[in-house]
């Protein structure tokens, strides 16, 4: 019997306003809350909602033959609580039913892996923490941001007691292998791995709608059908995608609700064919072979690897110097500064900044707010001096930046105290004016 494993990434990053240079050191806020809100806004209008909807009633009427799983960023909860708490609730609903598992990641949506392992794992526990509050479950499987998986990650997560860990199923890792086994990691067997059927994945992510593909249109028939006539020794499918295909990248208009309502009725008539959750997979069925990965994958772009990220030497330099920046957050305490170190850590800054075009040039310019990569470069940077100056005043290193803290500090004060001497004098003013006027 095959079992198919439904996975879907929720994340929306906290995008910058447009930062200009004039403004380090004279203006520290800087989100654009217009197009974060509106943004969020319409994708839970057009996706989240309609699809959370369809799932309930799938997973009701199907009553535990039907399953997902989830991974929701820190970052896109956090949005979530400001403008649409009605879509925390109907995940709370889907969490409810019992067949929908919430994974573990970091929390927000970082590269932190690649850099430092106790902000890793600081981030991934306080994630696994929001997650139980709010759907109460613990996460016993990880899923790091974007798929990003080595044999030295996975041995990391195994050891923070996480038994699984899901990734790309990529072509210059598995060989002649197939992704549809469950593997274990190369150097650390105790931690189970879940590959991504990345052709069967993208087939409803990417090419649903494709009206030039030669397999469009795709019905829920065909495709259950494609699942049963894999080679019938296959024990795991796993399909993989953004939640926003559906209902965003693919459009109502293309018919991807209705193949979503009718997908697990197609699969469910074929006995071979079942669902699980990833800890299912990972308590149903033993590991085939290690799979070794020395080198970071992911799933973004053809090649599979960080260069969507770290392809370029304005990402290497913006990623260095925020990362530069680590040992001084670790001594902060300032709130507001270390939600900012949160929102500057997503990975999304840094896809903005790729230089990657030809066949993933559509994909890099989806829900990019800038116009071209050296724009997002330059606003970034913008907003990670400020920070940095904010920071050096929070945590000095020494005495000159204690000095530079206590004058920029006594100045603050100052002009503090010069806007409201200065409001009080326009008051005064307008009081002045208007007993003359009566007069």
């Amino acid at each position: 019997m095959k079992t198919i494993c439904l996975y879907f990434q929720v994340h929306q990053p906290f995008r910058f306003r447009r930062y200009r240079f004039f403004d380090i050191g004279n203006d520290h806020y800087y989100y654009d809350d217009y197009s974060n809100e509106s943004m969020l806004a319409k994708i839970s209008e057009k996706s989240y909602l309609p699809t959370n909807d369809i799932l309930l009633k799938l997973l009701k009427a199907n009553k535990g033959k039907f399953k997902v799983a989830f991974s929701l960023s820190g970052l896109v909860i956090k949005q979530f609580q400001l403008y649409a708490p009605e879509v925390i609730e109907s995940f709370q609903r889907l969490a409810d039913t019992g067949y929908v598992e919430f994974l573990a990641e970091t929390n927000c949506h970082s590269l932190v892996a690649l850099k430092d392992k106790t902000e890793f794992e600081r981030q991934v526990k306080a994630h696994s923490t929001t997650i139980k509050e709010l759907f109460n479950q613990e996460p016993t499987v990880f899923r790091n941001t974007e798929l990003i998986y080595s044999d030295e990650m996975g041995d990391m997560v195994n050891k923070m007691g996480y038994k699984a860990m899901l990734t790309e199923g990529a072509k210059h890792v598995l060989g002649w292998k197939s992704p549809n086994y469950l593997y274990c990691n190369d150097i650390n067997p105790k931690l189970k791995v879940l590959l991504n059927n990345f052709n069967l994945s993208d087939d409803i992510a990417f090419r649903f709608g494709n009206q030039s593909w030669n397999e469009w249109p795709l019905t829920a028939e065909k495709y259950a059908q494609w699942l049963l006539d894999l080679d019938p020794k296959s024990e795991v499918i796993n399909l993989f995608m953004n939640y926003e295909t559906f209902g965003e990248h693919q459009w109502k208009e293309t018919g991807i609700f209705e193949f979503l309502q009718s997908l697990p009725g197609e699969i469910l008539k074929h006995k071979e064919l079942s669902f699980s959750t990833p800890s299912e997979v990972v308590e149903k069925l033993q590991p085939i072979s290690p799979i070794s990965v020395p080198h970071p994958i992911s799933w973004a772009d053809e090649e599979r690897d960080l260069t969507a990220w770290l392809g370029n030497e304005m990402q290497e330099e913006a990623f260095n110097k925020l990362y530069k920046l680590l040992p001084k957050i670790q001594k902060c305490s300032d709130p507001k500064l270390c939600d900012d170190w949160l929102y500057l850590q997503a990975s999304d800054h840094f896809y903005y900044m790729c230089t990657k075009y030809f066949s993933d040039g559509d994909v890099h310019a989806y829900f990019n707010p800038y116009e071209s990569p050296y724009q997002a470069f330059i606003n970034y940077m913008n907003v990670l001096s400020d920070f940095s100056l904010r920071l050096n005043a929070a945590v000095p290193e020494n005495t000159q930046e204690e000095s530079i803290s206590n004058l920029t500090n006594m100045l603050k004060e100052r002009e503090d105290k010069i806007a409201e001497l200065e409001q009080s004098l326009k008051k005064l003013r307008a009081k002045k004016t208007k007993k003359q006027n009566i007069v």
